[in-house]
C-alpha cells in the first residue's frame, strides 16, 4: 500500500477499504504519510465523502494508530462528549453522578477550543488538580473514585492529533466524516461500553441551527454504534449558557451550587437527561426516565458533591473542597455589574460572542501557547425571557484589569438583545437519538 493510491482512489470517488485506512492511519501516526499527502487525503474525504463504512472505518483505524486503555472494574464504563458549547460545565457535575449510581468513567477531556471552554482548564482552576495523569495512576483512582477526567496522552489516537493540526490549516475542518472519526478515535480509545453525545445547538454552540446538528448526532451515533459502542445522542441547546456563568473558577462555582444546594436548574436537567440515556443503554436500569431520576437524586442529595470532592482530592486538590469550596477558588481583581441601557426583555444572547468576550479576558487562548487566568470571566448573566430594568445588571465582568473589564461590558452590550415583549423559552433538551 501507499499513500498516493488512496489519495488516488478518493479522488475517483471510491472508498479505500478497512486495511487501507488502517495503513494510512499508522502512516499518520508515525510519520510514514507526509504533511502534504495527509492535507491532499483530508480535501479528498472533504470533497467526497467516505460513506457510513468508510466512515467507521477511519474512526476504528484512527482509534488503534494508539493505546487502546482496558479496565479491571466490577461495573460498567461509560463515557459523554459535548460538541462544545459555553457554560457547559456538565462533564463535571455528571461523572460524578454517574460514579454514585456505580458505573465507572474515565473522562478523556481537552481544553477551550474558539469561544468554548474547555473542561481540564476548569478543573485546573482549583489549587493543587493535575489533569496529566498517566494510565497507571488513571486506573487506580478509577477503582477508587469511579470517575476521573483527564487529558489525552500522546499515545491516545496519535493519527488523529496529526490529522487534526493539519486540518485546521487546510480548510477541512468542516468535514463530517473528519469531524466524526477525530472525536470518537478519542472517546473509543478509553473503551467504554456505551456512549452518549451531548450535541450543542444554537448561537453558542459551533452547529447553529438543528438540522446541522440531527446530522452530526446521526453520523456520530451511527459510527460509534458500528465500531461497536452502544452510543445515543441528545441534542441540547445552546442559544444562552448552559450555566448563568462563563470561564473556569466561575463554572466550577456554579457546579458546586448545583450539587451542594439542591435547587433545580438546567444544568442538572441537563446532567440528569445525558446520565438516564447513558445508564438505560449500558444495562444499569430499564429506562431513560428511570435512570434520569436517579441522576437527579443523586445531585439534588449531595451525594455527587461528595464524590467530585473524592475525585478532586484524587487528582491533587483540596482534600476539603466541596465543604469550603469559596475560600479555594481564585478571584479576579476587577469585579464589576454591566447595567441594562434600557428597560427590556432579554430576547436574544449571542453565546459565541459572550465565549470570544471570555477568551479576550484572558480566560481562554488565542493561541496554542498563550496561559489561562482562571479566576476572569462573566457571572450572573440573566436567562432568555427574563425581565431586566435600565441600570439593572445584565451579567458581572471579572477581570485582571480595569480596561478589560471596560471591553467585556462592551462585548457583553452587544451580545445581548433587548426586546419590549417576552419571548418564549428555548427548550434546554430538543430530542433524543437512540442507538
Amino acid at each position: 500500500m501507499d499513500a498516493r493510491s488512496i489519495i488516488a482512489k478518493l479522488r475517483r470517488n471510491e472508498i479505500p477499504t478497512s486495511a487501507e485506512l488502517h495503513w494510512f492511519a499508522q502512516g499518520l501516526a508515525d510519520g510514514g504519510v507526509s504533511d502534504a499527502q495527509a492535507g491532499a487525503f483530508a480535501m479528498a474525504v472533504c470533497m467526497g465523502g467516505l460513506g457510513a463504512q468508510g466512515r467507521a472505518d477511519l474512526t476504528v483505524a484512527m482509534r488503534d494508530s494508539g493505546e487502546v486503555l482496558n479496565w479491571d472494574v466490577d461495573g460498567p464504563v461509560i463515557d459523554k462528549h459535548s460538541t462544545g458549547g459555553v457554560g457547559d460545565c456538565v462533564s463535571l457535575v455528571l461523572a460524578p453522578a454517574l460514579a454514585e449510581c456505580g458505573a465507572y468513567v474515565p473522562m478523556i477531556s481537552g481544553r477551550g477550543l474558539g469561544h468554548t471552554g474547555g473542561t481540564l482548564d476548569k478543573l485546573e482552576a482549583i489549587p493543587g488538580v493535575t489533569t496529566q495523569i498517566g494510565q497507571t495512576r488513571l486506573a487506580q483512582i478509577l477503582n477508587e473514585t469511579g470517575a476521573a477526567i483527564v487529558g489525552a496522552t500522546g499515545q491516545i489516537a496519535p493519527a488523529d492529533k496529526r490529522l487534526y493540526a493539519i486540518r485546521d490549516v487546510t480548510a477541512t475542518v468542516e468535514s463530517l466524516d473528519l469531524i466524526t472519526a477525530s472525536i470518537l478515535s478519542k472517546k473509543l480509545a478509553a473503551s467504554p461500553d456505551a456512549l452518549v453525545l451531548d450535541v450543542k445547538v444554537g448561537s453558542g454552540a459551533f452547529m447553529k441551527t438543528l438540522d446541522e446538528a440531527r446530522k452530526l448526532a446521526r453520523a456520530l451515533t451511527e459510527t460509534a454504534n458500528t465500531a461497536g459502542c452502544r452510543t445515543s445522542a441528545v441534542i441540547t441547546d445552546m442559544n444562552q449558557p448552559l450555566a448563568p456563568a462563563l470561564g473556569n473558577a466561575l463554572e466550577v462555582a456554579e457546579v458546586m451550587k448545583v450539587m451542594t444546594s439542591g435547587q433545580s436548574s438546567p444544568l442538572a436537567e441537563i446532567s440528569a437527561e445525558l446520565g438516564g440515556v447513558l445508564m438505560a443503554d449500558a444495562g444499569m436500569c430499564a429506562s431513560a426516565e428511570e435512570g434520569r431520576a436517579r441522576i437527579a437524586e443523586v445531585i439534588r442529595d449531595g451525594r455527587a458533591a461528595e464524590r467530585f470532592g473524592r475525585m478532586m482530592a484524587a487528582v491533587g486538590g483540596p482534600v476539603h473542597f466541596v465543604d469550603t469550596w469559596a475560600r479555594f477558588l481564585p478571584e479576579a481583581n476587577v469585579i464589576q455589574e454591566v447595567p441594562a441601557p434600557r428597560d427590556g426583555y432579554i430576547s436574544a444572547i449571542d453565546g459565541e460572542a459572550l465565549g470570544l468576550a471570555v477568551v479576550a479576558l484572558g480566560g481562554g487562548r488565542q493561541v496554542e501557547s498563550d496561559e489561562i487566568d482562571p479566576a476572569v470571566g462573566l457571572s450572573d448573566i440573566l436567562r432568555l425571557g427574563q425581565h431586566v430594568q435600565k441600570g439593572a445588571p445584565l451579567a458581572v465582568v471579572h477581570a485582571a484589569r480595569e480596561d478589560a473589564a471596560r471591553l467585556a461590558s462592551e462585548a457583553v452590550l452587544n451580545a445581548v438583545a433587548l426586546g419590549d415583549a417576552p419571548v418564549e423559552q428555548p427548550p434546554h433538551i430538543h430530542e433524543r437519538i437512540s442507538a
